[in-house]
């Protein structure tokens, strides 16, 4: 396969290896990528020769920075039915991925956001580099904290999630452990040596304990007590008012931080997040179809992909708004079911 190829696959011993191949592009995710993971995983999974998958990111930059958004803005604005093909397709692999018969090694190695953590927060062994950064920052593009999102974020300590899905904090990987987002911290420069020995047929655990070492603190740990203050409150108004009304510095910068976001995004999230904590996982991805199909006829994704993306003004005007202009009923039409459109799995 040439090197110009968007997935490399490659079977190592008793490993298959998944290498996203566009490191230019910091390894973004297309619709063209997840159509040839997705049947490669389940030939493997149907190969006896192959223990078990890796998956990984081309360069040092990025495991993947996210789906290409761009396409997806493009094909929206157009009516292209590509775009409801991608996310279709992309929760359906996600989901494969969570129930994948085999074990599933995901090397977080750089930045893994949106469409990257699809690929890897789900697989059963989540392994996080000091070059990790992790992040979940749809709210500030117009969108909702996908890909199963709605599963993994209200499961994380406290109010981590709520808090996660509001700001798009970025995570290194201590914080990343402490969230239940990666399992082990292995330095990037013994990645080699783990994929060795686990394509050499070394049991797992013991592969990884070989060249894991300790994580160190985790500062998302020592704001446990704040977080979990703010962000348990009923409403994204409430959480506001109790941020404004704390006097703290990281209170008034996190406030100020959600009110950069969508407004659409924020109250969507909210309650995508206190929804998904009683959902399993079929029914969460479910949920997200249905998001999605409201968010691609509105406004606010393509105003924040020109703002972030098209552009770069990083200055995109919301409709609504502000809070302040939106009622919670409002999103309720995001929730609805879509019959016979619903998500459906293999």
């Amino acid at each position: 396969m040439s090197e110009e190829a968007e997935v490399l696959f490659e079977k190592r011993g008793v490993a298959g290896v998944i290498t996203l191949n566009r490191p230019k592009a910091l390894n973004a995710l297309t619709l063209a990528m997840v159509r040839l993971i997705h049947p490669k995983l389940k030939e493997w999974a149907a190969d006896e020769s192959v223990q078990c998958v890796i998956i990984e990111g081309a360069g040092e930059k990025a495991f993947c920075a996210g789906g290409d958004i761009r396409a997806l803005h493009d094909w929206g604005r157009a009516g292209d039915p590509s775009a409801l093909a991608f996310w279709r397709e992309e929760y359906r692999l996600n989901t494969y991925i969570k129930r994948y018969p085999k074990p599933f090694i995901a090397l977080m190695d750089g930045i893994n956001m949106g469409g990257g953590v699809g690929l890897s927060v789900h697989g059963s062994h989540r392994v996080a580099t000091e070059r990790l950064t992790f992040a979940m920052p749809e709210t500030g593009i117009g969108l909702f904290p996908d890909v199963g999102g709605t599963f993994f974020l209200p499961r994380a300590p406290g109010e981590t999630g709520m808090y996660l899905a509001l700001t798009g904090a970025r995570l290194k990987a201590a914080d990343a452990i402490y969230a239940g987002i990666a399992d082990s911290y292995v330095p990037s420069g013994r990645l080699e040596t783990l994929k060795d020995r686990i394509a050499g047929g070394a049991p797992l655990h013991e592969a990884l304990k070989e060249v894991a070492e300790d994580e160190g603190p985790a500062p998302l740990a020592a704001m446990q007590d704040d977080i979990s203050k703010h962000f348990a409150k009923g409403s994204v108004s409430e959480i506001l008012a109790s941020l404004r009304a704390d006097g703290g510095e990281w209170a008034a910068k996190t406030a100020e931080t959600i009110e950069t976001k969508s407004p659409t995004s924020t109250l969507v999230a909210f309650r995508q997040v206190r929804e998904g904590a009683k959902l399993d996982f079929e029914e969460c991805m479910k949920l997200e179809f249905r998001l999605i199909n409201g968010f691609i006829k509105g406004h606010d994704f393509y105003e924040g992909v020109r703002a972030v993306v098209i552009d770069k003004d990083q200055a995109p005007k919301w409709k609504p708004a502000a809070l302040a202009e939106m009622k919670a009923g409002d999103v309720d039409s995001y929730f609805a079911p879509l019959g016979a459109g619903e998500l459906t799995f293999d």
